[in-house]
């Protein structure tokens, strides 16, 4: 498999489980304040990339950069992921999953008007991609009109955190170890999420016992996993077409609806769907075999794939 095959292929298994976490943080959010249970599910997370990293160190799979140069980027990334993450849980407790689920994809737009503003040209396919991926998320998430609520201003905040970490992700993981970033990221948003709960709210981490399977799956799944292999992932990938792919998440989200929730999907549900995985191969059309920016190649940077298959069981 080709190292870009391989990242896109990372990034979809990493939506595949964001968009099942968004059950599990509607369901953790009934028990828990949003910075207590952020601050949960990102400690596990750390915790459960600890093995990986002694397991692909040994193994030799990752480039031995000194830890203090990931410190810096990882804490950059960490406030970033911070920030989008305390808004999209904070937005998810007052708004429908449809609504969050769109203005959380609202980021397939925002990255590619980023890359144009740095002085990128993203082809004409790729803006086609972007508004056949968006028309299908609409179909697919928003079924009874739109409205911008107070839950939904907050995605929309995250949404435009996210944009700013999808593309601070695609810099610095070409740079430094790409499983150390990860590590470091969700160290700093697990402190910055443990102080604010304990200063702001009146009985932090209360409801943990309740919520401590939505939290498993954040932290394992979504945190431990899901982020790691969008760090890894990115390494290889364009920001404006990693967008796309992760934009994935609605169409697992809904997945998950169906599979756990026992939600059925309409006729327009499925042409969403269907959008959405055209927009994604349009993209492709035209794009550079090699659109890799100056700094360490991928294949330095990212174990093979077995390397990374250890990281399923943590």
């Amino acid at each position: 498999m080709s190292r870009t095959a391989r990242s896109y292929l990372l990034l979809t298994i990493a939506a595949a489980i964001w968009g099942l976490a968004f059950v599990a943080q509607r369901a953790g959010a009934e028990f828990v304040d949003a910075f207590s249970f952020n601050a949960a599910r990102f400690v596990l997370g750390a915790l459960s990339l600890l093995p990986v990293m002694v397991l692909l160190g040994r193994r030799g799979g990752t480039r031995p950069h000194p830890w203090r140069g990931v410190l810096l980027p990882g804490f950059v990334v960490g406030v970033i992921l911070f920030a989008g993450s305390t808004f999209q849980q904070l937005g998810v407790e007052r708004t429908t999953a449809g609504n969050a689920g769109f203005v959380t994809g609202l980021y397939i737009v925002t990255v590619p008007l980023v890359g144009l503003l740095q002085g990128h040209r993203p082809s004409r396919w790729l803006w086609l991609g972007v508004v056949a991926a968006m028309s299908g998320l609409y179909l697919l998430t928003v079924t009874d009109g739109f409205s911008m609520g107070a839950g939904d201003a907050l995605v929309l905040v995250g949404s435009v955190c996210w944009t700013a970490h999808i593309l601070s992700i695609e810099y610095f993981s070409r740079r430094v170890d790409p499983l150390r970033l990860a590590f470091v990221q969700f160290v700093v948003c697990a402190a910055l999420s443990t102080i604010v709960a304990v200063t702001t709210q009146p009985h932090p981490f209360a409801g943990m016992v309740q919520a401590a399977l939505p939290i498993a799956y954040g932290g394992i799944m979504s945190v431990g996993v899901g982020f790691t292999l969008q760090v890894v992932g990115q390494a290889g990938a364009r920001a404006s077409v990693a967008a796309l792919i992760m934009s994935l998440e609605a169409f697992f989200a809904a997945l998950g609806g169906a599979l756990l929730l026992g939600e059925t999907m309409t006729l327009r549900g499925y042409v969403g769907c269907a959008l959405m995985l055209a927009g994604i191969l349009l993209a492709q059309i035209g794009a550079p075999p090699h659109a890799m920016e100056p700094g360490l190649a991928v294949d330095e940077l990212v174990p093979p794939t077995s390397d990374l298959r250890p990281a399923d069981g943590t």
